[in-house]
C-alpha cells in the first residue's frame, strides 16, 4: 500500500479520478433528485407533508454529520477502503430506498444513504491531493467543484424524467434504483484502478466532539422542520436554545482537546485566518440560499403551476446548462486572472437571476410558460457555476498548507449543512407567506368567476354564497400544514358539473397567483443572502487566485 509521501505518479490517476468523480456526482445528485418526485412519493406511500420534508432533509443532514468525521476515518484506515465502504453502503441504501414500502422506511434509508455519501465524498478531495502533482491538482479540484455543484441542478432534471417515464411501471422508484448499477460499476472500477493511501501521522477519533457536533445540528434542524406542522410548541424553542448551548459546549471542548490530548474534530486554529472564516460563512450562506431555492422552485412549478414532473425537470435543465457555462468559464479563464472578483460577480449575477425570475413569476402568474423561464434560469445557473467551481480552491489558499485537509472537510460540511438549513428555514418563510397572502389569489379571479357563474345561470344570492365558499377553500388550502390534504371547506362539490368546472379552473388560477407572489417574496430573501455572500467574498485578499497555494504535506492532511 502507498502512503501519502509516495514519490511515483500513478499512471492511472485520471482514470481513478473519473471513477471517484462519477461516484461523487451520484452522491450529490441525490440531494435534489427527490424534489420533483415529491407528489408521486406522497401519493404512493401516503406520506404526510412533514414526512416528505424529512425524506429531503434526512439525506443532507446525515451527509453533513458524517462528513465531519469521514475524512478523518480515511486518514486512519485508508482512503480507498473508506471510499469502497461508502460506495457499497450507498448502493445498498439506494436499493432500500427504491424498495421502500412506507414513509418511515424511506426516511430511514435516506439517512443511511446520506451517511454513506458522507464516508465517500471526503475521500475524493483527499485522493486528489495524494494522487495528483501540484500542476494538475488545482485543475482536478476545480473540475470536481464544478461537477459537484451542477449535480444539484441535474438531479432536478433527471428526477423529472425518471418519474414521467415510469420505467417498468415503478413510478418514482427509479430515481433511487438507477444508483444501483452505477454504484456497482464504480465499486468494481475503484477496486481495480484506485491506489490506497493514508496519513502517516493519522490522528485519533474525537468521539465526544463528533457527538456534540451532530447533536447541535439535529437540535437545530429538527424543530425548524417540525415546528410549523405542530404550530410551534414550547419544546421547539427549547431545542433551538439547546442547539446553541450544545454548539458552544462543542467549541469549548474542541479548544480544550487541542490543548491537552490533541486531535480535535475541528482545528479551531483554522479560524485564525479571517479571510477563511468569512469565506466559510459566505459559502454556508450561499448554500442556504440555494437549498431554499431548489425547494421553492420545484414547489412553484409543480404545486403552484400544476406542471408534471417531466415538464418541471426539463425546464430545470436550463439551470444546469447555465451552471455548466458558468463553471467552465470561471475555472478556465476568469478565476485564474481575476481571482476573488469572479466570486463577487457570480454572486451578483445569481442575485440578478433571482430578481428577474421573481419579477417574471408575478407578471405571468398562472400563464408562466417554460420558455419564459429559460433566460432567468440560465442567468441564475451561470452565477451559480461561477461561484461554485473555484471557491473551494480559493478558500483553501487562505489557510496554512498543513491545515488544507481540515479546511476542505469544513467546506464540504458547510455545503451540506447549508442545504439542510435552507430547506428548513425557507420552508418556514415560504409557507408562512403563502398563508398570509392567500386572499390575493381569490381577489385576482373573483370578477371573472362571478361573470362565469352569471353566464351559467346562477342567481345573484347563490353566486355570492358560492364565492364565499370558494374564498374559504382557497384560504384554507393556502394555510394547510399538509398541502396534499383537502380541507373541509373544499370537500363539498357543486351539483352542477359546469359550476364545478368553473370553480376548479378559478381555484387553479388563484393557487398559481398565490404561489407566484410567494415565490417572488421568498426569492427576495435569497437576494439578501447573495448580497451578504458578496460582502463576505470582499473580505478575501486582493491577490486571491487559483493555484496560489502549495498543498499540505500529505502526511499532515487529516480530513475533518
Amino acid at each position: 500500500m502507498d502512503t501519502d509521501n509516495t514519490p511515483t505518479l500513478d499512471p492511472r490517476r485520471w482514470i481513478a479520478f473519473t471513477v471517484v468523480l462519477a461516484a461523487g456526482f451520484m452522491d450529490l445528485l441525490d440531494v435534489t433528485i427527490v424534489n420533483v418526485a415529491v407528489p408521486s412519493i406522497q401519493k404512493d406511500l401516503g406520506a404526510a407533508y412533514s414526512q416528505i420534508e424529512w425524506i429531503i432533509a434526512a439525506y443532507v443532514l446525515s451527509f453533513a454529520a458524517v462528513l465531519i468525521t469521514g475524512g478523518r476515518l480515511g486518514d486512519i484506515y485508508g482512503r480507498k477502503r473508506l471510499f469502497l465502504i461508502g460506495v457499497a453502503g450507498f448502493t445498498a441504501a439506494s436499493l432500500a430506498c427504491g424498495l421502500a414500502t412506507s414513509p418511515g422506511m424511506l426516511i430511514g434509508s435516506r439517512f443511511v444513504q446520506g451517511a454513506m455519501a458522507g464516508l465517500m465524498v471526503p475521500q475524493i478531495l483527499a485522493i486528489i491531493r495524494v494522487t495528483f502533482p501540484k500542476d494538475e491538482r488545482a485543475k482536478a479540484i476545480a473540475v470536481y467543484s464544478g461537477v459537484g455543484g451542477s449535480a444539484s441542478a441535474v438531479g432536478l432534471s433527471l428526477g423529472g424524467l425518471l418519474v414521467e417515464w415510469n420505467l417498468f411501471d415503478l413510478d418514482w422508484r427509479p430515481i433511487f434504483l438507477v444508483n444501483v448499477p452505477v454504484g456497482l460499476l464504480a465499486l468494481g472500477a475503484a477496486a481495480v484502478v484506485m491506489r490506497d493511501s493514508r496519513s502517516t501521522h493519522a490522528p485519533r477519533l474525537d468521539i465526544i466532539g463528533m457527538a456534540l457536533a451532530i447533536s447541535a445540528v439535529l437540535l437545530l434542524v429538527y424543530p425548524l422542520t417540525e415546528g410549523r406542522r405542530l404550530d410551534w410548541p414550547a419544546w421547539t424553542f427549547v431545542m433551538i436554545g439547546a442547539a446553541a448551548v450544545t454548539f458552544a459546549t462543542f467549541l469549548v471542548y474542541e479548544r480544550w482537546r487541542a490543548r491537552t490530548t490533541g486531535s480535535p474534530l475541528i482545528d479551531l486554529e483554522l479560524f485564525r485566518s479571517r479571510p477563511f472564516t468569512v469565506g466559510l460563512a459566505s459559502w454556508l450562506l450561499f448554500w442556504i440560499g440555494f437549498g431554499g431555492f431548489f425547494l421553492i422552485w420545484t414547489l412553484f412549478m409543480q404545486a403552484g403551476l400544476g406542471w408534471s414532473p417531466m415538464r418541471a425537470g426539463l425546464t430545470s435543465a436550463f439551470f444546469a446548462v447555465g451552471a455548466g457555462i458558468g463553471a467552465g468559464v470561471s475555472v478556465s479563464a476568469l478565476a485564474p486572472r481575476f481571482g476573488k472578483w469572479v466570486l463577487l460577480v457570480g454572486g451578483l449575477i445569481t442575485a440578478g437571476g433571482f430578481a428577474l425570475y421573481g419579477a417574471l413569476a408575478t407578471r405571468y402568474e398562472s400563464d408562466f410558460a417554460s420558455w419564459q423561464m429559460v433566460f432567468p434560469l440560465v442567468v441564475t445557473g451561470i452565477g451559480f457555476g461561477i461561484v461554485v467551481a473555484p471557491t473551494i480552491d480559493m478558500l483553501l489558499g487562505q489557510i496554512p498548507d498543513r491545515e488544507a485537509g481540515a479546511a476542505s472537510g469544513l467546506l464540504n460540511t458547510g455545503q451540506q449543512l447549508g442545504l439542510a438549513l435552507g430547506v428548513a428555514l425557507v420552508g418556514i418563510l415560504f409557507f408562512g407567506q403563502l398563508d398570509h397572502d392567500s386572499a390575493r389569489g381569490v381577489d385576482s379571479v373573483a370578477a371573472q368567476t362571478r361573470t362565469e357563474l352569471a353566464t351559467a345561470g346562477v342567481p345573484d344570492g347563490a353566486r355570492e354564497q358560492i364565492l364565499a365558499g370558494f374564498s374559504a377553500c382557497v384560504r384554507d388550502r393556502s394555510g394547510a400544514v399538509d398541502p396534499s390534504v383537502v380541507p373541509p371547506s373544499c370537500q363539498s362539490a357543486p351539483a352542477d358539473p359546469a359550476i364545478g368546472g368553473i370553480l376548479t379552473r378559478a381555484g387553479e388560477d388563484a393557487n398559481a397567483v398565490n404561489f407566484a407572489h410567494t415565490f417572488e417574496y421568498t426569492l427576495w430573501w435569497g437576494i439578501g443572502l447573495m448580497a451578504l455572500v458578496c460582502v463576505g467574498f470582499l473580505a478575501l485578499p486582493r491577490d486571491t487566485r487559483l493555484e496560489q497555494h502549495e498543498m499540505a504535506a500529505e502526511e499532515d492532511l487529516v480530513g475533518v
